[in-house]
């Protein structure tokens, strides 16, 4: 690791935080944020710790979530890139999320269950779909099926909407396209509840992630195993995708720009990248959130936008060098 790194990183997830704390149809002075943490009598203390702190925390969990989600994929296909959005899992999320909603299910854990479900159909399909040329593994075949399935479920989900009088689903088209302007403490909670394992668990893979990169018969050669490996880190990044598309929506390219930034400024190896990734990704989501509710004040725009605008650019780039 680069010496500094994780000092820089934290000061960078704290102006994060402050910047978050401040931004909004008011704008507050850092000093009146911290003061309004400090005392809940304080002026604009109502708005900070009732309004924007469990915005600001979701924002930071569901970045990070995302971030950790990328670094494993990534590590798993060896390819910088490999996303969640761009493999079609957080399409998938999406698309049981919506038919939760259109049924009447949209409840606080009814939503993530059933996005998560989705998110697992869409990874079937996609290794399926891979499978069909022989090539079940192959990086590009899986990069392509993953759009494919994207695709797929974005038509879907656009004729649920077009065919539904659901109250619930006239305000989705916004929320499919990223945003927290609904975030509570409950849905912090919930995120909270279905992020932590998964996490852990990807963390425990760190070492058999390192591995994977060097191909799967160097893996099996060090002792990795390679397949439940693959199993564990799949599982866990549907998981992951799937409450970050219940919290939020769908929110793309957090899991493509930050990893690959963390690997060139700081270190490749996933016990020291993860964590790493996860604080980036939260910090960086919330600087989008901020910009999203202040770039057109008083109109907030969905954070999707942001993090595409961002995510697009690096996309095309990383794309250059891979075919390079």
């Amino acid at each position: 690791m680069k010496p500094g790194a994780p000092v820089l990183l934290s000061v960078a997830v704290i102006g994060a935080v402050i910047v978050g704390l401040q931004s909004g149809a008011t704008w507050l002075a850092p000093s009146d944020v911290i003061a309004a943490l400090a005392d809940p009598m304080a002026p604009g203390a109502a708005i900070v710790r009732g309004l924007r702190l469990p915005r600001v925390l979701l924002a930071f969990l569901v970045g990070g979530s995302l971030a950790v989600t990328g670094a494993a994929l990534q590590a798993l296909v060896r390819n910088p890139l490999a996303d969640p959005y761009l493999l079609g899992i957080s399409g998938g999320a999406g698309l049981g999320a919506v038919i939760a909603m259109a049924l009447g299910s949209g409840g606080v854990f009814a939503v993530p269950l059933a996005a998560f479900a989705g998110a697992l159909i869409a990874v079937g399909l996609v290794y399926r779909l891979s499978a069909v040329g022989g090539r079940p593994l192959d990086t590009n075949v899986l990069l392509l099926a993953g759009v494919v399935i994207g695709a797929f479920t974005g038509a879907v989900m656009s004729g649920i909407l077009a065919v539904s009088d659901a109250s619930q689903l006239r305000s989705a088209v916004n929320w499919l396209m990223g945003g927290f302007g609904s975030a509570g403490w409950s849905t912090v909670g919930a995120f909270t509840a279905y992020a932590v394992l998964p996490l852990a668990v990807l963390w425990s893979t760190g070492r058999a992630l390192d591995l994977l990169t060097l191909g799967d018969e160097p893996a099996m050669h060090l002792g990795a195993d390679v397949e439940r490996t693959k199993r564990i880190a799949y599982f866990c990044a549907s998981l992951l995708t799937a409450a970050s598309v219940a919290a939020c929506g769908i929110v793309g390219f957090v899991g493509l720009v930050v990893p690959h930034a963390i690997r060139r400024i700081a270190t490749p190896l996933h016990r020291e990248l993860l964590p790493m990734a996860f604080m980036a990704g939260g910090a960086f989501l919330v600087l989008a959130d901020a910009l999203a509710r202040t770039v057109v004040r008083p109109i907030e725009l969905p954070v999707g936008v942001v993090t595409a605008l961002v995510g697009v650019p690096v996309f095309a780039v990383l794309l250059r060098k891979t075919l390079r």
